[in-house]
């Protein structure tokens, strides 16, 4: 009797381990069934070309996304919207016209990230204007990221691009006004800029960015900021977002801040959140006087949702969205 009892309960807990296996398959094909269900829905989104950018960039967002609605590439567009600012001689912060450094000497430093996170720039670049342009050719030419002063204006030249003064009447002037004091201080820009950082979404929902300068006024040779750095001036995840930096390099590079805003979109929090605590990882340092300086954040996430934040007033960004090209005060930190 004893083992009759046994091999009956002994069957009745098989059968009830095999209901219970049936059961856990059962909701796994559910839960796969539904992930394809969603992947399906994704892929058939529509998604509004979007573009974003650092400071009143108008012509330049404007060409960018003209690129996205004729069906372009996102890294397309960005490098061709950053091209019009480093031909407007006018900006005297990127490009052409750039205000040189302590010597005279305009130098440039450029990135540029495409979708699937490949990366590519140049760093101290003289007699080059679209060093954008360059910096896309080291992504996609070469085996390398980065290039640096003389070798990066060989490869230029090697690939075609022309070479030129790069140093305008009005940026010499400048310089030579400065010299006299030689005072050595960053400068908080209120409607000039400084950096062109680039994001944008294209109908295929990828996102691309890029950013190029010809960095802080006067600084000391060989001096390098965040523009060109991955993760500092500028970062990609595209399946999170984007996030683009201006300002105080030195700043951005030591929180790398654009990596950061990444990140942050990545664990939940939307774009203007996490350039927030971008900001904030900034100022609240003990010790810090921000006082003196300006750093300014620009993000896009997957769903096409923006956020800018700033430390001081004055910065602005440019936004193409739903056909509409805007520039938008930011919000900021110091209301003191």
């Amino acid at each position: 009797m004893k083992r009759r009892n046994f091999i009956k309960k002994a069957s009745a807990t098989g059968l009830g381990l095999v209901a219970v296996s049936s059961t856990i398959i059962s909701c796994d094909e559910t839960k796969s069934s539904e992930k394809k269900a969603f992947v399906s829905t994704s892929k058939t989104k529509t998604i509004k070309p979007l573009v974003i950018a650092t400071w009143k960039t108008d012509l330049a967002v404007e060409t960018a996304a003209k690129y996205l609605e004729q069906g372009s590439s996102a890294l397309e567009a960005v490098e061709q919207g950053c091209r019009i600012e480093e031909a407007n001689e006018k900006g005297q912060s990127v490009g052409k016209g750039g205000l040189p450094d302590r010597d005279g000497n305009v130098t440039l430093d450029a990135c540029i990230m495409d979708e699937k996170g490949n990366y590519g720039a140049v760093l101290g670049v003289k007699n080059i204007k679209h060093v954008i342009s360059v910096a896309r050719k080291v992504m996609e030419d070469t085996p390398h990221v980065m290039l640096v002063g003389e070798g990066a204006e060989k490869f230029a030249l090697e690939k075609g691009f022309k070479k030129e003064n790069l140093l305008t009447e009005a940026s010499k002037k400048a310089w030579e006004k400065w010299k006299e004091k030689s005072e050595y201080k960053p400068i908080i820009n209120i409607e000039n800029h400084d950096t062109i950082g680039m994001l944008a979404i294209d109908k295929k929902g990828n996102i691309s960015g890029a950013c190029t300068t010809s960095g802080l006024a006067y600084k000391m040779a060989g001096r390098v900021g965040d523009s060109p750095i991955i993760g500092g001036g500028l970062f990609v995840d595209n399946e999170v977002g984007g996030a683009s930096a201006t300002g105080l390099g030195e700043e951005v590079l030591k929180t790398v801040g654009s990596f950061l805003i990444v990140e942050l979109m990545r664990q939940g929090k939307s774009p203007q959140e996490a350039c927030e605590e971008a900001i904030g990882r900034i100022v609240n340092k003990p010790g810090k006087n921000f006082k003196d300086f300006q750093v300014g954040y620009i993000a896009v996430n997957k769903q096409g949702e923006t956020g800018a934040y700033s430390i001081h007033e004055w910065f602005s960004y440019n936004l193409y969205k739903n056909k509409e090209n805007k520039n938008i005060k930011s919000d900021f930190f110091n209301k003191a």
